[in-house]
């Protein structure tokens, strides 16, 4: 089995690795996960303009859009320099609590 292929861009100054660029992410409509990436940088500014300072969850498409998605609870340890981990404590029906990691961008920026 060989190697996956990857693509790198170039977003605020740094060079991102995108796996799997090939990837169908809404297939009906014959987008890959590149055109995906490519979206999101083109309206990054505005968008990190209104979540900044915001918690952030990971939401999950492993399939693309139409599969099943699932949030991660923890941040990974790739995650980027400049973000912060952050913990937060909440109780579920028995009133046993549980903490959970995420991850908060404390700047507008990848």
């Amino acid at each position: 089995m060989g190697k996956a292929r990857q693509a790198v861009l170039e977003l605020a100054g740094r060079e991102v690795v995108i796996t799997n660029p090939d990837k169908p992410f809404f297939p009906q409509a014959g987008h890959t996960k590149l055109h995906l990436v490519r979206y999101y940088a083109a309206v990054a500014e505005g968008a990190l303009r209104g979540i900044a300072g915001r918690p952030i969850v990971l939401k999950r498409y492993v399939d693309g859009a139409a599969g099943e998605p699932f949030f991660q609870k923890r941040a990974p340890s790739s995650a980027p320099s400049g973000s912060r981990r952050w913990s937060c404590a909440f109780r579920r029906g028995g009133g046993r609590e549980r903490s959970s990691c995420a991850t908060r961008r404390s700047f507008c920026g990848w």
